[in-house]
């Protein structure tokens, strides 16, 4: 179990690690929402995603060990990697073929080795789950974890204190972790706080799941929301549980939509994210998400391949 207790302390334990990140009005979607839109910039965190909030967490609550591993789409990687380095912990970070090179880039940048294995998340999670067992590393999964979800809620108490009168916020949803963490938190104070999860129609684990009523597996596809892909595991403790309990909406998008949300936030707002966090404003962009009171939208991560950044751009459909 995860309660509030575990995301205050874990807000004192991490405060010197990461960043408060800004939030800013967005004219342009409160307008095509029909009320007032909040963008909570958490892609100007440290690492370029909220994940440093869990990971860091997660590592600074460790004893000993030969070091850490995990299997990622790439920020929790990114992430565990920098907390690890600020440790002086070795990082193994298992990945699928499909997570985009630069985001490989970036976890070698930070001291750690990417390991490239297999086409999905799950068997990126095979081969870390083989790194614990032969090899004394810590495990520390991307989303179903206590220390993980506790981090992650640090952005809701956040939240709420930059926004005190949000009615709403719309959340990114993949594993779990950051809808569990932030509405935990949010409804804690706020019970009458509304939780919008946002995926794309492609590979939806956790929407899959909420569906079969328990967790499934689901195929990895390619998506622009590539921070979204992987499955939730099949033995999923915490997350799944708790986004069915705590959860109170749930919006699926194409790709074209997603394309739709990273086009509007960069040439309206100013700000350049990856298709995970751009799944809000697309979502206002294709009218499944209007609002009469405050919404806040969780910009996620800004860890997108430049040159595929420019091309959604130049796209005009």
């Amino acid at each position: 179990m995860v309660v509030i207790a575990d995301i205050l302390a874990a807000r004192d334990r991490i405060g010197d690690l990461v960043r408060v990140t800004p939030v800013r009005p967005s004219p342009s979607l409160s307008a095509l929402a029909g009320g007032p839109v909040w963008l909570k910039c958490e892609h100007r965190q440290e690492t370029g995603a909220f994940k440093l909030r869990g990971a860091a967490n997660a590592v600074l609550r460790l004893g000993r060990v030969a070091g850490v591993t995990t299997a990622s789409t790439g920020n929790h990687g990114r992430a565990l990697a920098h907390a690890a380095r600020a440790q002086g912990l070795p990082a193994i970070i298992c990945v699928s073929r499909l997570v985009p090179q630069n985001k490989l880039d970036a976890i070698a940048a930070l001291g750690a080795e990417p390991r490239v294995t297999g086409d999905s998340q799950d068997e990126a999670f095979g081969e870390a789950l083989r790194l614990k067992r032969d090899e004394g590393f810590a495990l520390i999964p991307p989303f179903d974890h206590a220390d993980v979800i506790a981090g992650q809620g640090t952005l809701g108490l956040e939240i709420l204190d930059q926004i005190p009168d949000a009615a709403s916020i719309a959340i990114p949803l993949s594993g779990g972790g950051l809808l569990a963490g932030v509405a935990l938190a949010a409804k804690s104070r706020r019970p009458d706080l509304r939780i919008i999860g946002i995926s794309m129609q492609r590979g939806a684990a956790m929407a899959a799941s909420l569906s079969a009523g328990r967790p499934v597996e689901v195929t990895e596809l390619e998506t622009l929301a590539d921070s979204l892909g992987g499955g939730i595991g099949l033995q999923n403790r915490l997350t799944f549980p708790m986004v069915r309990q705590l959860m109170d909406d749930l919006i699926l998008l194409t790709e074209d939509e997603i394309a739709a949300g990273i086009r509007h936030l960069a040439l309206e707002d100013g700000e350049t994210v990856e298709g995970a966090a751009a799944v809000g404003a697309g979502a206002i962009l294709a009218g499944k998400l209007r609002t009469d009171a405050p919404l806040v939208l969780i910009l996620s991560g800004r860890n997108i391949d430049p040159d595929r950044h420019a091309a959604i751009l130049r796209q005009t459909t």
